[in-house]
């Protein structure tokens, strides 16, 4: 074996572990988040833009959750004015907390979209290496993106 090809070889090899290594923690290391809220607020002067014509999106229109992991959705109302949020009317000032114990796909009426919709995906724990991993891929993803 050429001394070159053990130059190219080892760095490659080196490589190879890593990447391993890493995949191999993120299947199978378990997912561990500070809080199992998913905190979302409807800043101060949301209602005034809207009526001022600004099409703004402050809450995004689909909310992922995350059973066992961040299965709980907070929801602060910071506005000077009431805001609709699914079956409840928030005051200025309140929050809304609401638990998902079931994966399921849930519609909300809500006054903080121009469309008056937002949707709240709620997904199953992700149990399996692969399923662990897809999930770290698309937090990362989505935090890279905002």
């Amino acid at each position: 074996m050429s001394t070159a090809w053990r130059r190219v070889k080892f760095p490659a090899m080196a490589l190879l572990a890593v990447l391993l290594a890493a995949i191999g923690w993120a299947g199978f290391s378990p997912i561990e988040l500070p809080s199992r809220e998913a905190v979302f607020e409807i800043p101060r002067g949301t209602y005034a833009r809207r009526m001022a014509g600004d099409k703004v999106e402050i809450l995004p229109s689909k909310i992922r959750l995350t059973l066992g992991l961040n299965d709980v959705l907070l929801v602060r109302n910071l506005d000077e004015v009431p805001q609709v949020f699914g079956p409840t009317i928030m005051m200025p000032g309140q929050s809304f907390r609401l638990p998902f114990t079931v994966a399921s796909e849930n519609q909300f009426d809500c006054t903080a979209h121009a469309s008056g919709q937002m949707t709240v995906i709620v997904e199953p724990e992700p149990r399996w290496p692969w399923e662990k991993i897809h999930w770290r891929v698309r937090q990362w993803w989505e935090k890279r993106n905002k």
